[in-house]
């Protein structure tokens, strides 16, 4: 596991998510802990590295 840090993309505060290094590719949707709005979370790993990590928010 890996604890990675970024901005929600709605309401600008710093949260952090725990990433699963041992699946290569992700795509799902978290809320944020602080506003409760969803992100779509999209990340990549190669030999558990962080290779690709964006946090978008949903379009409603």
């Amino acid at each position: 596991m890996l604890e990675h840090f970024f901005q929600c993309p709605y309401c600008w505060e710093e949260i952090s998510m725990l990433l699963d290094t041992s699946i290569a590719e992700t795509d799902y949707i978290e809320d944020c802990e602080v506003c409760c709005n969803p992100i779509q979370v999209v990340v990549s790993f190669d030999d558990n590295e962080l290779t690709s990590f964006s946090a978008e928010s949903i379009e409603q």
